[in-house]
């Protein structure tokens, strides 16, 4: 499980240590750290260290004395290293001292570098670059190493509201933030130095591959269909039967022991699924263990009585697309509900249950959406945030945007609702099932990019990213069963 702290929780660790070394002694073991990954990165893309460039884009926090200190232990390995100081007034002045011991020089230029280190804004600065230091970075097409976290974009929300840095590589220090996770595509590869920081719980988690395939429900020896699972589908329309077939077959895939489907697409669902056991609707569709409810079924009066049925039950339940459009005109459904309940919302479903827009802060907006309404909620992203009232905040970060695509949702839907029929709580299931959805779409990507010819990935589908599950699901196992 990996944690992510906010920049309070981050700064209140921080003081005892500060207050107990040397002055310095946090901010050269953090730049040592810093030198160290700027090193390997010049030494995989230029292969060496002397004689390369290296420029320092240096503001006046720490970060900027971070990476005056990492310029000088790079000046002393043979780099050339310049440092265009921001706010000279305010640099770091022992760095600057440091840096220009050891040979490196300042300058207004940032030159033709064949590295840069950001060190422009720290953890406590808020908003876009100003327009000197954007016009600077937008000149450079240098792969840039952040410094702790790339510049213009907030810490602890990820949001960006002008001009930032986009990074290759982020160097964390101490421990990783919120903004490592929900703007990953801002950081590139995060790279983690310890300081020695004695950390509280996280703000946020996020569950690896192996805590994944060690969740996930495999039958045991006295298992039979009933026992591993039966998810209710109530999906699908004679408008949209496909949201029917995509939901019931990532059920069916991520291994319920029995996937009963109940809605007006059977026949579709049926002839693509033979598995699966259908009923005309939730009333008749016999003993589930949860339901699945939402995902193309329109808003009409039929949509209506399907979801008032599902959610009358005492079993868990995930709403997701039409079934959230629903709720969002009926909240008062939701009321005395005492069993587990999980939504499932794109930003402008959010937006429709919510009254407000999750961004920019969409953990603390979901959140507020979970605890209002005493439900779980999953606001789906690259950087999926899964909130319980009861509980923390589930992260999950895609790596990608592959499932980014039509009837991806249902999809989702499909495989957490099959893992809530096996007793996984919701918040748990979602991550899971989260985790397995963005590593099908990006396997399909990976399969598509051998037709492209020029290394690149390619576009996928809904039932491509289905019809990856299996191996993402394969996966995620194999990792639990090395470990």
């Amino acid at each position: 499980m990996r944690p992510y702290y906010s920049t309070a929780h981050v700064k209140a660790a921080e003081a005892p240590l500060l207050a107990s070394l040397p002055e310095g002694t946090l901010m050269r073991r953090a730049a040592y750290g810093l030198a160290r990954i700027a090193a390997d990165e010049l030494r995989s893309r230029t292969g060496g260290i002397v004689g390369r460039r290296v420029t320092l884009l240096v503001g006046s926090g720490d970060n900027g004395g971070d990476a005056l200190w990492a310029g000088a232990m790079l000046r002393r390995r043979g780099a050339a290293v310049i440092a265009v100081l921001l706010n000279p007034a305010r640099a770091h002045s022992a760095g600057l001292a440091a840096l220009l011991a050891a040979g490196g020089r300042v300058s207004p230029d940032p030159g033709n570098p064949d590295l840069v280190l950001d060190g422009i804004v720290g953890t406590s600065g808020k908003g876009s670059l100003r327009p000197a230091a954007a016009a600077i970075v937008a000149r450079l097409d240098a792969p840039i190493v952040a410094v702790d976290l790339p510049s213009g974009v907030d810490p602890d929300t990820g949001a960006v509201d002008g001009p930032a840095v986009t990074a290759a590589v982020t160097v964390a220090f101490g421990a990783l933030k919120p903004v490592h996770v929900l703007a990953a595509a801002r950081c590139g590869r995060v790279e983690l130095v310890p300081i020695g920081l004695d950390l509280p719980e996280p703000d946020l988690v996020a569950l690896d591959a192996t805590d994944v395939g060690r969740l996930w429900p495999v039958p045991g020896a006295a298992d039979d269909k009933y026992t591993q699972g039966v998810v209710g589908v109530v999906a699908g329309s004679s408008r949209y039967p496909g949201a029917a077939v995509l939901s019931s077959g990532a059920a069916v895939t991520a291994t319920a022991g029995m996937v009963r489907y109940a809605g007006r697409a059977a026949t579709e669902v049926l002839n693509h699924w033979p598995e699966v056991v259908a009923a005309p609707s939730p009333r008749e569709a016999g003993r589930v263990q949860s339901w699945v409810v939402g995902p193309g079924i329109g808003t009409d009066a039929d949509a209506l009585d399907e979801l008032c049925t599902v959610l009358a039950s005492d079993l868990p339940v995930l709403v997701d697309a039409d079934g959230l459009n629903l709720l969002a005109a009926r909240p008062e459904l939701l009321r005395g509900r005492n069993a587990p309940t999980l939504l499932t919302p794109h930003a402008g479903e959010f937006e429709r249950l919510a009254r407000f827009a999750p961004a920019p802060d969409r953990v603390a907006a979901t959140r507020e959406l979970a605890e209002q309404w005493g439900v779980t909620v999953l606001l789906k992203g690259r950087a999926t945030v899964i909130a319980d009232p009861h509980d923390g905040v589930h992260v999950n970060e895609a790596g990608g945007s592959w499932a980014a695509t039509a009837g991806s949702g249902d999809v989702l839907s499909g495989i957490v609702g099959a893992l809530m029929a096996t007793g996984l709580e919701p918040a748990v299931a979602a991550a899971v099932g989260a985790r397995a959805h963005s590593l099908a779409a990006n396997l399909g990507a990976q399969e598509g990019s051998e037709e492209v010819g020029d290394g690149g990935l390619a576009p996928i589908s809904a039932s491509v990213l289905l019809s990856h599950l299996r191996s993402a699901i394969r996966i995620l196992r194999g990792y639990a069963a090395m470990s």
